[in-house]
């Protein structure tokens, strides 16, 4: 089990595809150096193109039998200089690092001044009009509870059913930065980035409680937004009911 942290601006998602740069690929490229063995890894949660993590949660099969401090060392020493292992400890083989998981937290982090900035580029959404955090924070908590947020998700394939509970989602000001905390039993598909986009709608005065509502009861696939740029989220933590002792 590993505690990986990345940026995200130059890989197309997690998930391995053919052809084209992914942290996945990036990781068990990494594992086959240090071990000899061709491990597929598993993520708690498959990020998108452009999303960064400070605590993805990831998990591999290997023989070896080396420490999981020493594969912290050996694995960043392989990595590219923009995903590095925070932590690692052994699982039984029963370990699922997805089912498992009972709580997903995202961040979303927008620049709201008049100028842009070059230090956040491509790592927080710039909205020149100051938003109203007590507008958003009143539609936050609508979120909360166990709802069907198919208005949220975009294309969910085969998921069987678009419900989920949110623990927890806020919004906060910090200077000229405006983030929004959200927590999970699980996510949607772009289900935080379209809330944003709403949110920020509503910040902006654009729309109110009751249109936030109305797009929450209908139901409807892709409904809300517009969806926010990838470049602002990131993976914050995954929680377990087991505690897992990290080395680093």
């Amino acid at each position: 089990m590993l505690l990986v942290e990345y940026d995200g601006r130059n890989y197309c998602g997690f998930q391995w595809q053919a052809g084209v740069p992914t942290i996945q690929d990036e990781l068990e490229k990494a594992i086959l150096k240090v071990t000899g063995e061709a491990s597929r890894v598993v993520a708690a949660s498959r990020t998108d193109s452009g999303v960064h993590a400070k605590g993805q949660m990831v998990s591999f099969r290997t023989r070896s039998k080396l420490a999981p401090s020493t594969f912290v060392r050996a694995l960043n020493f392989y990595l590219p200089r923009d995903i590095a292992v925070r932590g690692a400890c052994r699982v039984g083989m029963e370990f699922d690092v997805r089912r498992h998981a009972v709580s997903r937290e995202y961040e979303y982090k927008i620049l709201n001044r008049p100028t842009r900035s070059p230090l956040w580029e491509g790592f927080a959404y710039f909205v020149p009009m100051k938003l109203d955090i007590e507008a958003m924070n009143q539609a936050c908590r609508l979120l909360e509870g166990e709802h069907d947020f198919a208005s949220f998700g975009a294309a969910i394939g085969k998921l069987r059913s678009t419900v989920r509970i949110v623990y927890e989602a806020r919004v906060e000001r910090k200077g000229d930065v405006v983030s929004l905390y959200m927590r999970a039993n699980s996510f949607l598909p772009h289900q935080v980035r379209n809330t944003v986009g709403l949110l920020v709608r509503v910040g902006m005065g654009k729309a109110g409680l009751d249109e936030f509502r109305q797009v929450m009861e209908a139901r409807k696939l892709g409904l809300a937004g517009p969806t926010a740029p990838a470049h602002g989220l990131y993976l914050v933590k995954v929680d377990y009911s087991c505690i897992l002792e990290m080395e680093n």
